[in-house]
């Protein structure tokens, strides 16, 4: 069984994607729901996640699948989308065996620095060689926006290989989605709780928040630049 408002948020994301086209935002759905913090529309999403409900889709802001409704409330007609504007979701290659490079797709900027909105689309692809790729995982890459990981030999314009993650160490350099609306590249350290999200540039603080408001989406396996 749901909850009222685990109820209400279900009706409230289909909804507006028939009418609209387009997902509701986190605030969006706080002010539907009439709550206070987007933690709490946060805790929804993983209740009917956890419910079989919905399904987050990796690598995309805010990107819902509706997977079902509770028999009592079944649209008609209702069949399963994608709540990001009807773009198809980018397939992550693995890796085959014994191949010398392949092409990653290149899914955006994504910020060493202040964070910014997560990138959700394909623009792009980059040849990587073999070696820095695993062939038990997916990969893909991004384009590097900001200065804060420069002293991790980092750049601004330089494209990471994201390893597909949804855990990480500490000490590791990962993608990490910040309340599903915003994607930053840090160092990740576990403190009780919270999880710190460390620059690699003094001029820049490290962000720690509650481990709920942090999702892991990769691990950096490599770098690319250009001259």
């Amino acid at each position: 069984m749901l909850t009222k408002k685990q109820r209400d948020l279900l009706e409230f994301i289909h909804k507006r994607l028939q009418r609209d086209g387009v997902p509701p935002s986190f605030d969006e759905m706080k002010d539907a729901l009439d709550l206070r913090s987007k933690s709490g529309i946060h805790r929804l999403i993983t209740a009917l996640e956890e419910r079989g409900f919905i399904r987050r889709l990796a690598h995309r802001a805010r990107a819902i699948e509706i997977v079902k409704f509770p028999d009592d409330m079944a649209p008609a007609g209702f069949t399963p989308q994608v709540i990001d504007g009807g773009k198809p979701e980018p397939k992550m290659p693995e890796m085959p065996q014994g191949l010398a490079a392949m092409e990653l797709p290149i899914m955006g900027k994504i910020a060493a620095g202040v964070p910014i909105e997560a990138i959700s689309h394909v623009h792009d692809h980059v040849a990587v060689p073999g070696s820095m790729l695993s062939s038990n995982g997916k990969h893909f890459a991004l384009e590097v926006k900001g200065d804060s990981m420069i002293d991790a030999g980092i750049n601004d314009g330089d494209v990471v290989i994201i390893k597909d993650s949804a855990v990480a160490q500490d000490g590791d350099i990962v993608v990490a989605l910040i309340e599903e609306e915003e994607a930053t590249l840090k160092t990740y350290k576990r403190q009780g709780s919270n999880i710190a999200l460390e620059a690699a540039n003094p001029a820049y603080e490290t962000r720690v928040l509650p481990d709920h408001k942090v999702r892991v989406q990769g691990k950096l396996v490599g770098l690319i630049r250009s001259y």
